[in-house]
């Protein structure tokens, strides 16, 4: 059974092969060719994290596919409840094909994930967020970011910056990460992908700096500095983050045709600037429309795996 937890159970040409697979897709959409690779396949949408981008890509996405999606929010079912987590795993899972879980704890989703009998997906956890690095390095290719990149993550050592570092440890690019002191990535997390980069010729750099991450770079991207959850910390956060807003003057250090990404919400004026936001250098709405077209790519592979079982 093949899930997608996290990019580190994958390897190089498996991101590599979902990608492409969600390009065709895409690129199949845009031409007015809209194939049912999931026809009347339903998708159980798990949502203890309220999402925009991520119920409307997926829900979407699955009904492009020619599947429905069924939205599923900690209201709607007993998990959380009172039920265990393994009772509410094997009942869906034997009525549906799939299974996209947006969660707090990651433990919740891996455990979810091993008494499921169909596919399960991370669409977010409070340790990685995977779909969104497809999405990104999709956005990276098609705008000619991902030739030998090298990127720059300033904010938060959070769920994106995590993923971020197993984006690099697998392919084999280098990243700089920029934190605040006390902000810094999970240390076990960071050990492993460590390890991981080792073996694939990637360079993973950490630093307090964000001038000293940004340099040269030819992708810089950023996150929220306040998650969902954080919410009582947002002033002492907006605090410690002083001087890692990624505005003009420091986009100016990365290279001049230096993409940005934020995988959105942004929150204009604390962790990006309005100007580097809207600005020429910005995809960001190319990267959260590749939402839809990473993960349509990410259900057809991960199905294609499961019905050639």
């Amino acid at each position: 059974m093949r899930h997608f937890l996290t990019l580190k159970d994958y390897s190089k040409e498996e991101i590599l092969e979902i990608i492409a697979l969600g390009l065709q897709i895409k690129n199949e959409l845009k031409n007015g060719e809209q194939k049912q690779y999931m026809p009347n396949k339903t998708l159980a949408m798990i949502f203890e994290k309220s999402s925009t981008r991520t119920r409307v890509s997926f829900e979407t996405g699955i009904f492009q596919l020619g599947g429905q999606g069924l939205f599923l929010s900690n209201r709607d079912i007993h998990l959380g409840r009172g039920e265990p987590i393994k009772d509410t795993a094997r009942v869906i899972s034997s009525m549906c094909d799939m299974v996209m879980i947006r969660t707090f704890a990651h433990s919740m989703l891996e455990e979810f994930a091993s008494y499921s009998k169909v596919p399960v997906i991370n669409g977010l956890t409070d340790s990685f967020h995977p779909v969104q690095l497809l999405a990104d390095y999709m956005t990276m290719i098609e705008h000619k970011g991902a030739d030998e990149p090298v990127v720059a993550y300033i904010g938060d050592g959070n769920n994106m910056t995590h993923s971020w570092m197993m984006l690099a440890a697998k392919l084999g690019f280098e990243l700089r990460v920029a934190t605040p002191k006390g902000y810094e990535v999970d240390s076990g997390i960071q050990a492993e992908a460590e390890k991981i980069a080792q073996e694939n010729g990637g360079k993973l750099v950490f630093t307090n700096s964000p001038q000293e991450a940004v340099k040269g770079a030819t992708v810089v991207t950023t996150d929220t500095w306040a998650s969902m959850g954080q919410e009582d910390e947002k002033e002492e956060r907006i605090r410690a983050f002083e001087g890692f807003i990624v505005d003009e003057a420091l986009m100016a250090l990365a290279n001049k045709k230096a993409l940005f990404l934020h995988c959105l919400p942004a929150y204009r004026g604390q962790e990006v600037s309005e100007a580097v936001l809207e600005g020429a250098q910005s995809v960001v709405f190319d990267e959260a429309e590749n939402r839809l077209h990473a993960q349509k790519g990410l259900m057809v592979w991960l199905y294609q795996k499961q019905a050639n079982r």
